[in-house]
């Protein structure tokens, strides 16, 4: 018989990930995955059994080959001729938590699950957060 969690016995952890020296998008995608609460044995495709992700240092990340010369993030306004854009070389010297949140949000499903699952993440430029009071664990990537 397949295991279906109930929104009762879900139980949420936090977790601390440190982007320093890491790749953005393989942070991005563990944070996803742990947002999702993939990690978890309990997991069911259509519930939300996510658990809390805190993202620091993400000032620090990386971005391997020639991403930061040529990567682009678009978007955009909604009036006629607002497409903007940014270089992601401007955008990780100042707003690289932006540049994370995007990447984690482009890596969850595009639905009430996954926007659910955003409202769970919090993301630091620098290495501290104002969040220990929830006891998070640091997790290893």
């Amino acid at each position: 018989m397949t295991y279906m969690p109930k929104a009762s016995d879900i139980e949420r952890k936090w977790y601390v990930i440190d982007a320093a020296g890491e790749s953005l998008g393989r942070t991005a995608a563990k944070a996803a995955h742990i947002l999702r609460g993939k990690h978890k044995p309990t997991y069911a495709p259509h519930a939300d059994c996510g658990d809390f992700v805190i993202i620091i240092n993400t000032d620090k990340a990386v971005l391997t080959g020639k991403k930061l010369e040529q990567k682009f993030h678009r978007w955009h306004t909604g009036w006629i001729g607002g497409l903007k854009e940014i270089k992601y070389d401007k955008m990780m010297a100042e707003r690289s938590d932006k540049a994370m949140t995007l990447a984690v949000n482009g890596m969850l499903p595009n639905n009430t699950l996954g926007r659910k699952a955003a409202t769970r993440l919090r993301v630091y430029k620098g290495g501290t957060h104002n969040h220990a009071a929830q006891k998070p664990e640091a997790y290893e990537l």
